[in-house]
């Protein structure tokens, strides 16, 4: 069956246009300023996107949903956090694996995979956080970039004896990244440190979530940036650096890059839109808003979005990681260290940055579709399968009218989270329509009632 498009304006990166897009099984196979249905088959179904724009389906980067986090696991599933997605406008999501130090790589993998296989309405892909590197683990992390299943490591220079991974085994990892052409994603900060300043604090009897962002401060971020990019630079392997939450981290990544590292950087929406005054509301309101790295000072969004115009920030996620207020935050009530992080944001990200940087002025649409989409699509292979709109693409199109009004709500979401990171903030813009691989999965603003299920994009290795 195929489905059109009319009248809508087609943003892509490199620019928008008015032009009618034709949808047949599963990808996009024509794209002209004037279709007319008369000429097609009499069961096509005909969707007028006047005033409207047509976005390719967008990608988030950094996403986690299964998520063992400080004893407990993230309040979603799949299926409730691939539901919110699709509500956002989000079709393909690349999903964080998070093994513990003694797991195999292989069981991970599996793991998480058979979980998004069950219950994912999304596409999905992975990065597989590498926090053992032995013998066994390389052979294994060979075995799944050889066999399509991974393309892109995740490493932590945070998280003392849980995630982090030691410089003795950073500059073979990353060796051996460059090997199969795999890239590193890496959450920059330095673990000692982090760890000194919160036993510091603690010990000082300074518990609530307003300490959260002193234990780990702009420059704790920035020397990480510096680190991981001293040990790409001396390895040649290729790197991403995860939601940068301030102008320092930024200047470091484009000073190596200019340098010659091959880096490349991501922002997420907490970062772009929040300030760590949220994080200090009293009664410990401000757990629901730790994450780490921690919300910044709000000049810091200037030099991000700055970023983002420029196109040095090069991806807008979310490090989406739904844990409740109640009974999952609250176990920090005596001691910070001890809340779950995360803002969950999968599907507030799209009308987040819509409002507060397309139509404020500071992105224009194609920027927009090229942080929240293309780029990611580009970064992690699969362009241009996703990212963009044109003719033998998959059939990811989001219907989005850039006017309508409204403001976020717990009562709309689709998360299972007990409260929306959000709420109360105004929203300008909103998705009417969404197509994942040609199938409708979601009218008028609503998830169809079965939205069936996503498929795994297999990676190979592009860098």
């Amino acid at each position: 069956m195929s489905l059109l498009i009319r009248n809508g304006t087609v943003v892509n990166a490199d620019g928008e246009h008015r032009l009618d897009v034709l949808v047949e099984g599963e990808t996009i196979s024509r794209l002209e300023p004037i279709i007319d249905p008369s000429d097609l088959p009499a069961d096509t179904e005909v969707i007028d996107a006047t005033g409207k724009c047509v976005f390719p389906g967008f990608i988030d980067p950094h996403v986690h949903i299964h998520l063992p986090f400080m004893g407990t696991n993230a309040i979603d599933d799949h299926d409730s956090a691939t539901r919110a997605a699709l509500a956002g406008g989000t079709t393909t999501i690349i999903e964080m694996i998070c093994p513990g130090p003694e797991e195999e790589p292989r069981d991970a993998f599996g793991t998480w995979k058979g979980l998004a296989e069950e219950g994912s309405h999304c596409d999905f892909s992975f990065h597989l956080s590498v926090v053992r590197f032995d013998e066994l683990a390389e052979e294994q992390l060979r075995e799944l970039v050889a066999a399509g299943e991974v393309a892109s490591f995740k490493i932590f220079l945070a998280y003392k004896g849980a995630l982090d991974i030691a410089d003795e085994n950073l500059f073979p990892l990353l060796e051996l990244a460059r090997e199969l052409g795999v890239i590193v994603t890496a959450h920059c900060e330095n673990a000692e440190a982090v760890d000194a300043m919160q036993a510091r604090l603690i010990a000082e009897g300074k518990t609530g979530p307003e300490w959260h962002e002193p234990s780990r401060p702009r420059s704790v971020e920035a020397t990480g940036v510096d680190h991981l990019c001293t040990f790409a630079g001396l390895t040649g392997a290729h790197v991403y650096i995860v939601h940068t939450s301030c102008g320092a981290a930024l200047e470091n990544a484009k000073e190596a890059r200019a340098a010659g590292t091959q880096v490349w950087v991501e922002s997420v929406a907490p970062h772009l839109v929040l300030d760590k005054s949220w994080a200090e509301r009293p009664d410990f309101e401000g757990a629901k808003f730790v994450m780490s790295p921690p919300l910044r000072d709000a000049e810091e969004h200037d030099a991000l979005w700055a970023g983002v115009a420029d196109r040095s920030i090069s991806t807008i996620g979310t490090d989406h990681a739904p844990f409740n207020f109640k009974g999952q935050k609250d176990m920090g009530l005596d001691a910070f260290t001890r809340i779950p992080n995360g803002i969950p944001s999968i599907q507030e990200r799209v009308d987040l940055i819509h409002t507060h940087g397309v139509r404020t002025g500071r992105i224009d649409r194609p920027t927009f579709v090229d942080a929240c989409s293309t780029q990611a699509a580009r970064i992690f292979g699969m362009y241009p399968r996703k990212g963009v709109i044109a003719v033998g693409s998959d059939a990811d199109i989001v219907v989005y009218d850039p006017d309508a009004k409204g403001t976020f709500r717990h009562a709309d979401s689709l998360s299972r989270t007990d409260y929306c990171g959000f709420e109360g903030m105004e929203r300008i813009g909103a998705v009417e329509t969404v197509l994942r691989r040609g199938a409708v999965v979601v009218r008028e603003g609503t998830v169809v009632e079965d939205p069936g299920p996503g498929a795994f994009i297999s990676r190979a290795p592009t860098h």
